[in-house]
């Protein structure tokens, strides 16, 4: 009895801490998609077709369809874009990016970059 009133008065006080699924900010590694491996033109994870080229990201926790502003912290260059799959799936990285994307912030041929992001 005493273990089950603890538990639940533990769980009360934690209750209010941001889930990490749901950070609506963070910052990390970044990989870009699209060009040149097959994903162009196919469906996304929310059912969209993906274009290599627009503004979209993939991420394993955002919802899909909230705008996202990823910038680049060694530029300051920073974009609006769309979440609408599911990755990366490489230990370390926080957002995949289109090539789009990417390329509005960061030199692509890098393929990797650090970048902040939050939900707008």
């Amino acid at each position: 009895m005493l273990f089950k009133l603890l538990s639940a008065s533990l769980l009360s006080a934690f209750a209010f801490l941001p889930s990490p699924a749901l950070a609506r900010s963070g910052c990390g590694y970044a990989s870009h998609y699209g060009h040149g491996d097959n994903f162009h033109g196919r469906t996304a994870a929310d059912g969209s077709r993906f274009n290599a080229y627009g503004l979209t990201l993939a991420s394993r926790n955002l919802p899909f369809g909230v705008k996202v502003k990823v910038t680049n912290p060694a530029t300051g260059k920073s974009v609006i874009a769309k979440s609408t799959d599911r990755g990366p799936f490489v230990p370390g990285r926080v957002l995949d990016l289109s090539y789009g994307t990417f390329a509005a912030i960061a030199d692509p041929s890098k393929g990797v970059t650090k970048v902040c992001y939050r939900i707008v």
